[in-house]
């Protein structure tokens, strides 16, 4: 048999048949600061037990600062899960679910609290976009309204990292993840505390705890205290590449996520690993 030649066109690149995790060959290229794909966009998220669980009482009031803030601003309002996703976790646990099949039933009331949201704010050209879409089309969606709604799980459902029995990434984490590949101009938490204090100020000590009106995720990791949002956010802040900041606002006091929105200092600051372009 007549062998025949080999007419395979090679591009010439130095990654040619080598391994992207090559550290010395990747980084020529990885040292470079990433593009912002929206750096004009605020990402708001949205408490699901400590707003949204509250029922109109919290979340009319939040709708109507909204509203007024659209002018200013285009956003990207993400929503988190509530009470009902812990009901999820316990029923799913005790039928031994693993975590990669909780993550996605959780996340599933986030999407719910986002279509709350969006249609009450649906009057301003608002609408709820599910993660592809968001990945996608959000600069289109943007241009044409102020605002849209999504769910703050960050859509790794089944392919949840299996290294606990809960999903560690949930929504404040999917929130930060997003607001940073986006290249977003900040993230704004939306709790039912003013922000980080040295101790739960909801224990036995409460009285006595402090709010952290400024701190880094790097000193927040070394510390054993009780934190309003969680813990894995802590993690992914050590890698950000956009994000230099996020702000913790009390959602529950009028004006806070305005100001926080103006550059005010109006809750916890914590400072991240990423680096000024």
């Amino acid at each position: 048999m007549t062998e025949l030649p080999n007419t395979i066109k090679h591009v010439a690149s130095p990654l040619a048949r080598q391994t992207l995790q090559d550290i010395d060959l990747t980084r020529p290229v990885a040292g470079r600061h990433p593009v912002r794909i929206l750096p004009w966009l605020q990402v708001v998220k949205i408490g699901g037990r400590s707003i949204m669980d509250r029922g109109h009482e919290a979340i009319l009031p939040i709708v109507d600062e909204i509203r007024k803030l659209l002018p200013e601003h285009r956003l990207l309002i993400l929503t988190g899960a509530g009470i009902r996703a812990r009901h999820v976790y316990g029923v799913g646990l005790d039928l031994g679910l693993p975590v990669g099949s909780l993550a996605p039933l959780a996340a599933s009331e986030a999407g719910q609290n986002g279509h709350i949201l969006a249609s009450l704010l649906a009057p301003e050209g608002v609408s709820y976009l599910e993660h592809p879409t968001i990945a996608g089309q959000l600069a289109i969606h943007l241009t044409n309204a102020r605002a849209a709604v999504g769910s703050a799980f960050p859509p790794y459902h089944h392919h949840e990292f299996p290294n606990s029995r809960l999903p560690t990434h949930r929504a404040d984490t999917g929130a930060f993840l997003l607001a940073d590949a986006l290249g977003a101009a900040g993230l704004t938490i939306v709790e039912d505390v003013d922000g980080v204090y040295d101790i739960d100020p909801n224990g036995p000590d409460g009285k006595k705890a402090e709010l952290i009106r400024e701190t880094s995720g790097a000193e927040l990791a070394k510390s054993n205290g009780t934190l309003p949002f969680d813990p894995a956010l802590l993690e992914v802040m050590a890698t950000a590449r956009n994000l230099e900041r996020v702000q913790i606002v009390n959602g529950l006091v009028p004006g806070r996520l305005t100001a926080a929105l103006r550059g005010e200092h109006v809750g916890t600051i914590i400072h991240t690993g990423a680096k000024p372009a």
